[in-house]
């Protein structure tokens, strides 16, 4: 790995101190894969630093994940081990920061039958529901950031000189992206984080009741709880202390009333999803409720996505990211959802955040049902923005107003 000791440092750092804020004497959970090892252990010397208790390292395996879809009994797929799910709920009862280093092949699953990706999907999904529970509504601090592989960097940089030459390429967009190379990098993100929050601000003192997106493939309204939040950048958990959920982050976003959307939308960029690509999709709505499914690549994988449980029928997120974002001005697709949508305008199918919600967070998902958020075990973003797509926020009066305008803020 070309990539220097100073720079992975660097960033081990700032995913510590910036990313989840580790506090004296907290547990601190990571996921990533082997081949990531060198980060990890910079990841977790950074946080004994910072006074971590214990840092677990749980790892995981490309190969072996492929392996076990092609060879594995059918069963294995529908039930999620009661040890995994104990273990990672240990550490959300003990406060732990939670930090998933993600790097793994857009393709890993590509010809995988996708029921036995569905029923992994649900099973996991329906197992860790109270880990999700924990993170939606920020009882725990947690962050996820990116990490590159080869087989990830060669379907960036297809045209890279060599494999080795596509890790440092987007090492680099990577280390770019999360402002890595700023004089420092900490105080850069106290600025953005301010000019995210500054947006927010201003959302919420409006209170729009409905959002109409109109570009080419796309006229969708999507109305808005009365209670509804808009937040960007950080988070803070129930001790008051600031985290960032995405390293990238570029977006301000809310939750959407479960029955309030209406209308059709597009997507503008691939969904790399369990494994798979999925591409050139559309969605249509009614009263809230995903009613028709169309893709030009991946759909099956796509509709098994919609099909997941009755929430994953519905929206949990809208997210408002402007064109000119310094990842959508790189004009680098990463096939990678952390970077993709912060590149773009982009919605979530699933599980509605309760922290976008006022008083949402001391909710059960019962109260938070009674307030239109949207309730389900899996939460997928999809990107929707581009330069021609125009928003306009729609009061309780009827009064309209521009938010975006060609892909980009119109305030």
């Amino acid at each position: 790995m070309a990539v220097s000791e100073q720079n992975m440092a660097k960033y081990a750092e700032l995913i510590v101190r910036t990313g989840v804020n580790v506090q004296q004497g907290q547990d601190v959970f990571v996921t990533t894969t082997i081949e990531m090892a060198p980060l990890a252990r910079l990841v977790a010397a950074s946080a004994y630093e910072a006074g971590a208790r214990n840092v677990h390292i749980d790892w995981t395996d490309d190969t072996l994940s492929r392996l076990k879809y092609e060879k594995a009994a059918d069963d294995v797929f529908t039930v999620f081990p009661d040890w995994e799910k104990d273990k990672r709920m240990s550490f959300v009862e003990s406060g732990a920061a939670f930090i998933a280093i993600v790097s793994s092949n857009p393709d890993l699953l590509k010809g995988i039958d996708p029921q036995r990706i569905a029923n992994f999907q649900k099973a996991s999904g329906t197992a860790l529901a109270g880990y999700r529970q924990a993170v939606q509504s920020d009882k725990v601090p947690w962050t996820v950031v990116a990490a590159a592989n080869k087989d990830w960097a060669v379907k960036v940089f297809p045209n890279a000189g060599s494999p080795d030459e596509a890790v440092d390429q987007l090492w680099d967009a990577i280390f770019s992206s999360v402002r890595l190379h700023a004089e420092d990098p900490v105080a850069a993100w106290a600025a953005h984080n301010d000019n995210l929050h500054q947006k927010a601000d201003y959302l919420n003192a409006k209170r729009y009741k409905k959002l109409h997106y109109r570009a080419p493939g796309t006229d969708l309204t999507v109305e808005l709880p009365e209670k509804h939040l808009w937040l960007g950048a950080s988070s803070t958990d129930p001790k008051g202390n600031a985290f960032m959920a995405n390293m990238p982050t570029e977006e301000v976003f809310t939750v959407p009333f479960k029955d309030g959307t209406e209308g059709y939308v597009s997507s503008t960029k691939p969904l790399s999803y369990a494994g798979n690509i999925i591409d050139g999709f559309k969605l249509t709505f009614e009263k809230g409720r995903i009613v028709k499914v169309e893709a030009r690549q991946g759909q099956e994988i796509l509709q098994q996505l919609v099909d997941t449980d009755e929430g994953s029928h519905y929206l949990g997120e809208v997210a408002l990211v402007p064109h000119q974002s310094p990842i959508s001005q790189s004009n680098i697709l990463f096939y990678n959802t952390l970077f993709d949508e912060n590149a773009s305008n982009h919605f979530a199918i699933g599980s509605g955040y309760a922290f976008n919600l006022q008083g949402g967070k001391q909710m059960s998902r019962e109260e938070l049902a009674e307030y239109g958020v949207n309730n389900s075990i899996t939460h997928v973003d999809f990107m929707v923005g581009s330069a021609e797509m125009d928003i306009d926020g729609i009061t309780e009066d009827g009064t309209v107003e521009p938010i975006f305008r060609s892909g980009n803020w119109a305030f």
